[in-house]
């Protein structure tokens, strides 16, 4: 039973890669510059962040059925762990002060081009 755990965590683990790449590809072709992959803090984690301009997109990227369920899987929870760790990210930026920053989600479906969704919350 655990390998068929394992087995299941690895295949999420190469989905949401496969998605995040996706998601990277989609935000470039759209003029985003990626600064960073899987910015990991001990508050929480932001899958993409993208700049364009003086506009930095903290970026969730759901690998999911349908937009509904992209969006839903953005909980008050996962809200606070990704603005928690945009902020420290922020807090290394010597230009923060002039940047505006953005929070989407970059939902990846089946069979279509991943679907960007601009200002999905805002920061508490």
């Amino acid at each position: 039973m655990a390998a068929d755990g394992r087995a299941g965590r690895r295949r999420a683990y190469r989905r949401g890669h496969r998605g995040e790449w996706l998601a990277a590809l989609a935000l470039t072709l759209k003029g985003y510059r990626i600064l960073a992959r899987r910015f990991r803090t001990p508050l929480g984690e932001v899958d993409l962040i993208a700049r364009r301009g003086d506009l930095v997109a903290i970026v969730e990227v759901k690998v999911r059925p349908t937009l509904r369920e992209a969006m839903e899987a953005v909980g008050h929870d996962a809200q606070r762990r990704i603005d928690a760790a945009a902020s420290l990210w922020l807090a290394r930026r010597p230009d923060h002060a002039r940047l505006s920053v953005r929070y989407d989600l970059v939902a990846v479906l089946p069979r279509r081009w991943p679907v960007h969704v601009e200002n999905v919350f805002s920061p508490r």
